[in-house]
């Protein structure tokens, strides 16, 4: 028997002990350079020069499962903006959580820290039509809802992380305004593109990493275009969410080469895949619910074989987070469900069918607080954590751990 390993779980961890000739599946860390003198210089040199008295500002930050270090750098660019002539009247910050449930306030102060009981906070409801603006329609045929506050705005900022996302390549900067604060109806036509019709699969081009040839992707910088942010703070994290550098710009180059730093530090290759793979989603939040935890799943099941197994440690303490994922799976199949989000994208249909392709690969198992029945319902084998210890501990084929597989991916090319 080799070394032992600790998994994050939620908020705790569990011991594995690995048998000999285990492979350990990591990241490269990100050296940490970020300052926060170093940040508000970067911002003093990044924001207007000239004063923001009387201009409204749109401050534009990711959810409770998309954590930026907002507690700690919220404040500098509230000081840099105030230093410019705004103030609690102009300023307003918006929580992207495109069509996720909003969090409770608790919550919002935990992750942002005296800025949310200072300033004034949107919690961005998709289902609310009468705050959006229609601008047409892309080449693709997704509706163009932008939030007229926000197209109002004189100084519109996003800050969140950069991440791999799997089906629109990567997550974070533009992402923030669209679907972060974008209309539900126009989110399903975007997200409807994770599906190929006519070859009756899911989108080859839509892969962890990937925004050229991803025609959702490609989707994406074509409404952005409508409202791209006058300043972007892409933050890059390391794999205990530690914020290592924030990169301040604006334009799609500067999302392009913070995209390409993430993939660099993130990405690994893998030609031959593992009888079984053990993963877990680097705790809490990354594994808060099954939606977020989904990720991690996906991105870890890529290093499996066909036929092989994927045991994941996902707490899932909030449960699934949808309530449109579910009923996918009573329809009859991947078929039936294919067949009817190709005519009508609804809800996490894209997620469902992306985890029925995979059980329909891999063996799945789940250390989770999820009920057996739901785990059985989406395909999946439920076991507790004394059990997934010993299989992986008298596994005799390929092994590998992935200690933090929200962030870790197959590199495709």
């Amino acid at each position: 028997m080799g070394k032992s390993i600790e998994l994050k779980t939620g908020s705790t961890q569990v011991r594995l002990s690995l048998p000999d000739g285990t492979d350990v599946l990591k990241i490269r860390e990100p050296e940490k350079t970020v300052t926060e003198a170093g940040f508000a210089a970067d911002l003093d040199g990044a924001l207007p020069s000239q004063p923001l008295g009387g201009c409204r500002v749109a401050v534009v930050v990711a959810d409770k499962t998309r954590l930026c270090g907002y507690g700690r750098y919220l404040p500098i660019l509230i000081d840099a903006l105030e230093e410019r002539g705004a103030s609690t009247e102009t300023i307003t910050l918006y929580i992207a959580y495109g069509t996720h449930p909003a969090q409770r306030d608790r919550e919002s102060r935990a992750v942002y820290g005296d800025v949310f009981s200072r300033y004034r906070f949107v919690h961005h409801d998709c289902t609310d039509d009468a705050v959006f603006a229609d601008l047409g329609q892309t080449q693709r045929g997704t509706p163009i809802r932008i939030r007229k506050d926000l197209l109002d705005a004189g100084l519109v900022i996003t800050f969140g992380a950069i991440s791999h996302h799997y089906f629109a390549g990567y997550g974070g900067g533009r992402k923030l305004i669209f679907p972060g604060l974008g209309q539900r109806a126009a989110i399903y036509g975007n997200h409807s593109l994770f599906l190929d019709p006519e070859r009756r699969t899911l989108s080859a081009g839509c892969l962890p990493g990937n925004l050229d040839g991803n025609p959702l992707a490609e989707d994406l910088a074509e409404i952005e275009s409508h409202r791209p942010a006058d300043l972007a703070i892409h933050g890059i994290l390391d794999s205990h969410g530690t914020v290592c550098r924030l990169r301040v710009g604006s334009g799609v180059a500067h999302f392009r080469q913070a995209c390409e730093f993430h993939g660099k530090h993130c990405e690994i290759a893998a030609d031959d895949g593992y009888d079984m793979v053990v993963a877990s989603c680097g705790g809490y939040p990354k594994d808060i619910n099954f939606i977020q935890a989904h990720k991690a799943v996906h991105h870890a099941a890529a290093f499996v074989k066909d036929g092989g197994s994927l045991i994941v440690f996902a707490q899932c303490r909030d449960g699934i987070g949808s309530k449109t994922f579910l009923p996918w799976f009573d329809m009859g199949g991947w078929d039936a469900a294919f067949d009817y989000l190709s005519e009508k994208y609804q809800g996490n249909g894209g997620t469902a069918l992306a985890v029925m392709e995979k059980t329909r690969r891999i063996n799945i198992f789940l250390v989770t607080d999820l009920l057996p029945d739901v785990c059985r319902t989406i395909g999946v084998t439920r076991l507790d954590e004394k059990a997934a210890v010993h299989m992986a501990k008298q596994h005799s084929g390929s092994l590998a751990v992935i200690p933090n597989a929200s962030l870790l991916v197959k590199r495709w090319t």
